[in-house]
C-alpha cells in the first residue's frame, strides 16, 4: 500500500495546465508505518487529468492545476492513498497518506518528468 499523487477537485481550465502535460515517474515513498518501503509508478498527464493504466487492480487519478499543484489518488482494492504536491517544469515532490481496513502509512512522493 503506498499513495502517491492525491486525486480530486480543482477544476482550472484543462489548457492551462497543459504544460505539465507529459509522462512522469513517480516514486512514492514510505516515512511512517508498516507499509512497503517504495514504490514507482510511470504516470501521464493530459489537460491536467493524471492518468495510469500499466496495472490491472490499481486506479491513479488526479489532477494537476495551471500553478503546478496537484492532487490525486492511488486505489487497489481496500487501500487508498491520498497525496498532494506541486510539479514544476522537469520534476515535483509533495506527502501523501493512506490506509486499508489493517494500517496507516504515510510519507512523500517525488516525480521526474521523462520524454514523450
Amino acid at each position: 500500500m503506498a499513495g502517491g499523487l492525491l486525486a480530486s477537485g480543482w477544476a482550472a481550465p484543462a489548457f492551462s495546465a497543459a504544460k505539465y502535460d507529459g509522462n512522469w515517474s513517480v516514486v512514492v515513498i514510505t516515512e511512517r508505518g508498516d507499509c512497503d518501503r517504495a514504490y514507482r509508478y510511470p504516470v501521464r498527464v493530459v489537460n491536467g487529468a493524471i492518468q495510469y493504466t500499466n496495472e490491472a487492480g490499481i486506479s491513479i487519478t488526479g489532477r494537476v492545476d495551471s500553478g503546478g499543484r496537484l492532487r490525486a489518488s492511488i486505489r487497489r482494492g481496500q487501500q487508498r492513498a491520498d497525496g498532494s504536491g506541486r510539479l514544476s517544469a522537469t520534476g515535483g515532490a509533495g506527502v501523501w497518506s493512506g490506509k486499508d481496513n489493517v494500517k496507516q502509512c504515510s510519507g512523500r512522493w517525488e516525480a521526474e518528468r521523462r520524454g514523450g
